[in-house]
């Protein structure tokens, strides 16, 4: 088996390098609360798009600091009663894709709303009030200033919560069978989802980003999506004499610090040989998740599409 990390057998005992703060469980709470004081204003405009069996909408919501978020909402036209729902998110720098990926779910008689990440590929706001992208150095926003709050990510990951609240407040919607899936940053982003809003049944990452910083830059790949923390250390502390204080703030938002708070049963999907999210920075989260996790390993895969694994995720999500 081709190995670029470590192999399979210590992989799922490795615990991670990236520093967890001392107040970690307490910022989150914090974050919390700020979230559920705001009020979402929550929109449905019908889209152009429409299809005989589901209605289209574009969802809009306020977010914390105040960004004007959107997410696609798709739900079936003809259901009795009260249904599933799934909530997809995109990868880095992209948006929530077109309207056709997610007509299979309305099929299956699932609504689903799919994110556009702030300043990323989509319609949402940044938190600096512009629409559109601002696309890269996301993970390393808010990082040099004194104030961890201020982290996009961590504004990030409340909207995934929130989408998560309004979904489940509609009346199609049974807010016990909600799910999460998405690849990459949206794999980040499920998790996230999942450890903040725990009446999510089901969770479905694949090869989940925003991980294990550290780990990251010990194995020398900050590099494509992990590009920003070289070029924050370059710019901003080229000798790395912050380095510890600086890790330790990126552990408010990495995945593996919430991934214990996970309730929901997940399904993950890893390729051994991704050199983009590093397999231990994935297996970091993947051990510390308290609830049942089963895995889906591919021991010839990177940062690619994984034959069988949309399949995989499908069959999983309609066990809701």
């Amino acid at each position: 088996m081709p190995i670029v990390d470590m192999p399979l057998e210590k992989l799922k005992t490795y615990e991670g390098r990236n520093p967890k703060p001392a107040d970690f469980d307490a910022y989150w709470e914090k974050a919390l609360e700020e979230m559920k004081e705001v009020d979402p204003q929550v929109e449905l405009v019908p889209a152009e798009f429409q299809v005989p069996f589901a209605e289209c909408f574009h969802l809009y919501f306020t977010g914390v600091k105040g960004a004007r978020v959107h997410a696609k909402y798709v739900r079936p036209k003809h259901a009795q009663g009260q249904h599933p729902a799934v909530l997809h998110f995109h990868g880095y720098t992209g948006s929530s894709g077109d309207w056709t990926d997610k007509l299979a779910y309305a099929a299956l008689g699932f609504s689903i709303a799919s994110l556009d990440v702030r300043g990323q590929g989509g319609r949402s706001e940044d938190t600096g009030g512009v629409t559109g992208n601002t696309h890269h150095g996301h993970i390393i926003r808010g990082l040099d200033g004194h104030d961890p709050q201020q982290l996009l990510f961590r504004h990030v990951f409340l909207d995934t919560a929130q989408l998560a609240r309004i979904v489940m407040s509609f009346p199609e919607v049974d807010e016990a069978r909600v799910g999460a899936t998405g690849w990459s940053q949206g794999g980040a982003l499920a998790i996230a989802c999942a450890a903040l809003e725990p009446r999510i049944r089901k969770a479905a990452p694949v090869y989940p980003f925003l991980s294990d910083y550290k780990r990251v830059w010990e194995m020398d790949l900050c590099k494509d999506a992990y590009a920003e923390l070289k070029t924050f250390f370059r710019h901003f502390d080229p000798q790395h004499l912050r380095e510890e204080e600086l890790f330790t703030r990126l552990g408010y938002i990495d995945i593996q610090h919430l991934a214990p708070r996970i309730e929901a049963d997940v399904l993950i999907g890893v390729g051994l040989i991704d050199t983009i999210c590093p397999p231990s920075t994935q297996f970091a989260a993947i051990n510390k998740m308290k609830a049942p996790v089963q895995l889906e390993i591919y021991p010839d895969f990177g940062h690619e599409g994984l034959p069988g694994m949309h399949d995989k995720i499908i069959r999983f999500l309609s066990e809701l």
